[in-house]
């Protein structure tokens, strides 16, 4: 499995990574998108919804585990880490294969729901600016993503 890399030196830096990779992004997208609290996983994703043309603020779903945004494509934004039981049934496969572009911050807890077809995302906080991106891309659309945005 391919990984690919990138750093950057700014909050205005991961937002314009995140408005780039949105640009290539498809309906039935699937983002998982891991990282230690405040690592930017908040930040990556207001930077995708710009990019898919979203007008609303984005901010985190921690209590409502699920929100959407309308742009160019929905924007369905989760935050399971706040889910008890990564197995319940929360009804996000209809998200998973829906019309827009899914976003899961802490998708390792509910791992077991995930498609197996998937980008994850992993920010790193190397220090108070700088952030380290790994993206991991799991099945062939999200493999010629990769090459695409990194090329």
């Amino acid at each position: 499995m391919n990984q690919y890399e990138l750093n950057t030196a700014s909050s205005e830096g991961t937002s314009q990574f995140a408005q780039r990779l949105a640009k290539l992004l498809q309906p039935g997208d699937v983002i998982a998108l891991e990282g230690d609290l405040g690592a930017g996983k908040t930040t990556f994703t207001k930077g995708l919804a710009l990019g898919l043309e979203i007008k609303k603020t984005v901010n985190s779903p921690t209590f409502t585990i699920i929100k959407e945004y309308h742009g160019r494509l929905p924007l369905y934004h989760m935050d399971v880490y706040r889910v008890e039981d990564g197995l319940e049934d929360l009804g996000f496969d209809e998200y998973f294969e829906g019309e827009g572009v899914t976003v899961v911050e802490w998708a390792h807890l509910i791992e077991e729901q995930l498609p197996e077809e998937r980008l994850t995302i992993y920010l790193y906080h190397e220090s108070e600016d700088h952030r380290k991106i790994v993206l991991i891309p799991r099945g062939k659309r999200y493999e010629e993503l990769c090459k695409e945005i990194f090329q």
